[in-house]
């Protein structure tokens, strides 16, 4: 048994019948910029909204990764900041500050043409 049976892949993107109707599109959008400037809340208000509804599958499905990023994002912020004890956290703060708003714009960008984005290096904890 290697160490790699444990590790799991993303999980797929939604399968949609058809296009992703243009509010969905809107809606998704704002969840992967709103982490640029509200950090998970954005993305967690989204979610809320409209984990319920059926018929929202494509902006739950985005805003879950927005949150799951953002919640990432977070942690290495956290983990930084602990760091600059011993100075490498000044400088991978801001690498991580400038992840953040480059992923968050590739994700919007894909959203709004109505294409599931998953984030690279996510920690999937809100499922």
């Amino acid at each position: 048994m290697s160490e790699f049976d444990n590790v799991t892949a993303p999980p797929p993107p939604p399968t949609s019948v058809g296009p992703v109707p243009s509010d969905q599109r809107t809606m998704a959008l704002a969840a992967h910029l709103l982490g640029i400037f509200t950090w998970f809340i954005g993305p967690l208000i989204i979610w809320l909204i409209s984990k319920d509804d059926s018929s929202k599958g494509f902006v739950t499905d985005q805003a879950k990764e927005a949150l799951n990023f953002q919640i990432t994002i977070t942690l290495a912020m956290i983990i930084c900041f602990i760091l600059m004890i011993i100075i490498i956290g000044g400088l991978l703060a801001p690498l991580v500050g400038i992840l953040n708003i480059v992923f968050c714009i590739i994700a919007a960008v894909k959203a709004n043409n109505g294409e599931a984005y998953r984030y690279p290096f996510t920690l999937r904890l809100v499922k």
